[in-house]
């Protein structure tokens, strides 16, 4: 398996894929009402994300509500940050940054 970029309308996704169509068919299937613009073989078998580009700074844990939030609002960002504010009572600013960082390492 090789590890693919996908790139669809509103998200990006890193996932193991046979080939092409099958990495296609990943996006499809978690969303299907988006069209896939780019799709990319990573060169190597491990994805980084720059913490100091994107400015975090020590250690971060994921956050379970962050993730849950996350999946229910099926990867929409704005979404994501009213349901955090919602489920624990956050102000705009603390939400997004815990969404956003939660979603920089992974959910």
């Amino acid at each position: 398996m090789a590890l693919y970029e996908i790139e669809t309308s509103a998200h990006i996704m890193i996932g193991w894929a046979n080939d092409e169509e099958a990495a296609k068919a990943i996006a499809n299937e978690h969303y299907p009402d988006e069209d896939v613009l780019r799709l990319t073989k990573r060169p190597r078998d491990i994805w980084v994300i720059s913490k100091r580009l994107l400015g975090i700074k020590g250690s971060v844990e994921p956050n379970d509500i962050a993730r849950d939030c996350l999946s229910r609002a099926r990867g929409d960002k704005l979404h994501a940050i009213r349901l955090y504010m919602l489920d624990t009572g956050s102000d705009l600013h603390e939400a997004q940054r815990i969404i956003e960082t939660n979603m920089s390492i992974g959910w």
